[in-house]
């Protein structure tokens, strides 16, 4: 059969626009495409997991920063690497960050440096997302308005470090994991509430509130509520920053469920349990209260309070625990209380006050050892007295129980009367 040139030509010219169809599709799917608009307002789906180029999330970043309204970010691959710095998430309206795919990571090892997402434009929500591996902050957060919601910050140097001028934000229903810091505040932010999050094995600590200089707002303290902490080496570090630490679970803490420095924290009805150390540490604190708080089967002091000054320790329940309460070298012209506190079943000591001369007012305590042990020390040439001032406390001293054996060849622990 013969075939002419001009039939050749037009099969090679159909062949071509073939060719260009199934690429301008390819592309269609792997673009970050704008899926609706309305006034100014705009959706873009994510569906590339490269760090750049056509569908990936930095080009959805570029196009919502550049929306004439609001923006919607839809994230609908299941792995992300980022490997240079993002652009800031800025707009004048509002962004919103979806993961719609199953367990969505965002891998950041590959990064040099910097926060995985510069949160620079007010009124921006994150939601469902996991971030792994950063060498810096996961979030870096210095607008307010912000919202992070069921979203996991894991294996990260900080989970979200929170600038000054940030306020108005709210972190509900997250989990940080394996990060050195989880959260970490410069500033007492206004109108900022943690609530629901779970922080678990963080080296230094889940949330840390430290500042040099006094940073106190009584009347809008940064909240941090009804939060899960699990083997963090500190589950709350918090000093110079006006926090209310209020409902929250701190289990098997390494160091310390809860440190205080400073002035500012008001830490009430936390459950503080199974730590390797110590439960509460007032240490170069002022004015501080903790009050209403379950501590138990800690392995050394229940509540700790060190070179402190006008600390109210009040109305706490302490069980089960190597030691109570300790009071070490306070100022006896600002001297620290203890409450209507509760000490029962101390396997040691339960009240050492070594230094000091704090007020002991209507405790009751219970001890294996001694209830009450009071200690000089000798600093240089300084003799510092221990006198505390005692009022109306019940100290009694209890039995160990003794383990036995049974007649059928077990073991049983069987309290003394």
């Amino acid at each position: 059969m013969h075939i002419s040139h001009r039939t050749v030509l037009g099969l090679g010219a159909l062949l071509l626009l073939g060719a260009f169809v199934f690429l301008a599709r390819s592309y269609k799917h792997t673009r970050a495409e704008p899926v609706g608009e309305s006034e100014g307002s705009v959706s873009v789906a994510v569906t590339n997991g490269a760090d750049r180029g056509a569908g990936s999330l930095r080009e959805a970043l570029f196009i919502a920063a550049g929306a004439r309204g609001s923006a919607t970010i839809l994230i609908r691959v299941g792995h992300i690497a980022v490997e240079t710095a993002l652009p800031p998430l800025l707009n004048a309206h509002g962004m919103t960050i979806t993961a719609q795919a199953p367990g969505t990571t965002i891998d950041a090892r590959a990064l040099p440096g910097g926060a995985v997402f510069d949160v620079a434009g007010a009124n921006t929500s994150i939601t469902g997302v996991t971030v792994r591996n950063c060498p810096d902050a996961a979030v870096l957060l210095r607008a307010g308005r912000f919202r992070l919601m069921s979203t996991t910050i894991e294996s990260c140097d900080v989970g979200i470090d929170i600038a000054e001028n940030a306020n108005d934000f709210l972190l509900e229903r997250n989990r940080f994991m394996k990060n050195r810091i989880g959260i970490r505040f410069a500033a007492t932010n206004r109108n900022a509430t943690l609530v629901h999050n779970e922080f678990a094995e963080n080296a230094d600590a889940g949330v840390w509130a430290v500042r040099g200089a006094l940073d106190l707002r009584k009347d809008a303290p940064v909240s941090v509520r009804s939060n899960k902490f699990d083997g963090d080496r500190a589950g709350i570090v918090a000093g110079n920053v006006s926090l209310l630490i209020e409902d929250n679970d701190l289990d098997r803490s390494r160091e310390a469920g809860i440190h205080l420095v400073g002035a500012g924290a008001v830490v009430r009805g936390n459950r503080v349990r199974d730590g390797a150390a110590m439960g509460i540490v007032a240490e170069n604190a002022s004015d501080v209260l903790v009050e209403s708080n379950e501590l138990d089967h800690l392995a050394a002091y229940a509540i700790m309070v060190r070179a402190s000054a006008g600390v109210l320790i009040r109305a706490n329940r302490i069980h089960n625990c190597g030691y109570g309460m300790a009071f070490v070298l306070g100022d006896e012209a600002h001297p620290s209380t203890a409450v209507d506190n509760s000490l029962i079943a101390l396997r040691h000591d339960g009240i050492d006050v070594i230094g000091d001369s704090p007020i002991l007012r209507r405790n009751r305590v219970s001890a294996q050892v001694v209830p009450l042990h009071t200690e000089d020390l000798e600093q240089g040439a300084k003799h510092i007295h221990s006198n505390p001032f005692l009022d109306n406390n019940t100290f009694e001293v209890i039995a160990a129980a003794v383990t036995v054996e049974t007649d059928d060849g077990s073991k049983a622990a069987i309290a003394p009367r």
